[in-house]
């Protein structure tokens, strides 16, 4: 990857420092990201300030044997250093072309987001702007355009999204304005669907947004929905809570298609993601069945779970649930299609905002008992309860 490169660089924001102690901290301080080299004899340092973009692999080659003569280093150390720290997704070619399919404006317009992903990317790219040519590409449908799904709408169209399709059977009601952000007033009584196209196309006319009035009632309107295009989707958003199965078939669908998902919402003031891949990890039903066992709810024999979670017939949520719910589901969807940052598919996270710093992380591996998985899914479900309000 090194020698293939034009003019390797550190990502600006990368960009390396010298600790007290002479080691090198690389990657920024950002957990997960960055990483501390031992250089006891200064050249490793010497090396990450020559590749700033304006020399080849040669040249920065022949920079730290000249600055360091007395070590007497042969150049496949140092070109071996180089391809650790590519491989290490701390390096970009400074003469990579601009992507032929990214226009002037669209460079322009999706910079600050280019710059982001090439800071969380941690894989060799030919160029930084290969994941946003990737999420330029990509085809997402999107169940569910209320507070949640309208917010990550909203999110993945600014991001640069290529086509999105949008499906929910609702019209904008009064009760849904304190949080389904994509609604103004005047859409009152409108399907939720055309106002949903005509804010959306509003923000982004690079983005092909298309939509249809439609309710789920079973499994085999999500498989229908998800296959019924010429090209299909890259990936599923679910943002739907209605029936309360439409988790189970989702999967179901998911698992029989090899199509990636994720589903959000929030539950009081908790708000989640869960993010799936079949034959990547754990599969809804997994998690499903491993969260219920970790949780001791210390429920007497017969007792229902609902006792201990009671639902309503009312959402409690308000602009912010409903938005960081959204905002984790565009995400999701975002390093699902691009990479970016890597994911390991079969967990859910979010937030607990009644306590700061309490985050929320399920995560099981496959499991062997697991109906769902452990053999080809049929396309039938039984009702259960979701973790989630998303309406």
């Amino acid at each position: 990857m090194t020698q293939a490169m034009r003019r390797p660089r550190i990502k600006p924001e990368h960009r390396a420092y010298r600790t007290v102690d002479g080691h090198i901290r690389i990657g920024s301080v950002v957990h997960g990201i960055g990483s501390e080299v031992e250089d006891p004899d200064g050249w490793v340092w010497t090396l990450v300030e020559a590749m700033d973009g304006t020399r080849n692999a040669a040249d920065i080659v022949a920079e730290v044997s000249r600055r360091h003569p007395g070590l007497r280093l042969p150049a496949v150390d140092i070109v071996q250093a180089m391809a650790d720290l590519t491989a290490a997704g701390f390096v970009e070619d400074a003469g990579a072309a601009p992507p032929a399919e990214l226009s002037v404006r669209e460079r322009e317009r999706y910079g600050r987001g280019m710059t982001l992903l090439r800071w969380m990317d941690l894989r060799p790219r030919e160029s930084a702007w290969e994941p946003q040519v990737r999420l330029r590409r990509a085809r997402v449908l999107l169940v569910g355009v209320g507070g949640t799904g309208g917010a990550a709408a909203r999110d993945l169209v600014a991001s640069g999204v290529g086509w999105l399709h949008c499906v929910d059977p609702d019209v904008v009601e009064l009760s849904n304005l304190n949080r389904q952000t994509l609604y103004r007033e005047s859409d009152l009584g409108t399907p939720k669907v055309d106002a949903a196209l005509t804010a959306l196309r509003a923000l982004n006319a690079g983005t092909t947004v298309t939509g249809e009035r439609r309710e789920v009632r079973a499994a085999a309107d999500l498989e229908a929905l998800l296959t019924g295009g010429e090209e299909g989707y890259d990936v599923l958003l679910l943002a739907a809570d209605r029936p309360a199965v439409i988790r189970r078939w989702a999967n179901q669908v998911c698992l029989a298609s090899g199509t990636p998902w994720a589903e959000a919402g929030y539950r009081g003031p908790l708000v989640s993601v869960g993010v799936f891949a079949p034959r990547r990890g754990a599969c809804w039903e997994c998690l499903r069945i491993a969260e219920a066992e970790r949780r001791d709810l210390r429920l007497a024999p017969g007792q229902d779970e609902d006792v201990a979670s009671p639902r309503m017939p009312w959402n409690p949520v308000n602009a912010v649930t409903a938005g960081l719910s959204g905002s984790l589901l565009a995400h999701a969807a975002i390093a699902l299609i691009c990479g970016v940052p890597p994911v390991d598919p079969g967990y859910r996270f979010g937030l607990n905002l009644m306590v700061p710093g309490d985050p929320i992380m399920e995560r099981s591996g496959p499991r062997p008992d697991c109906p769902a998985c452990r053999e080809e899914p049929a396309m039938t479900g039984t009702a259960v309860t979701g973790p989630g309000d998303l309406a």
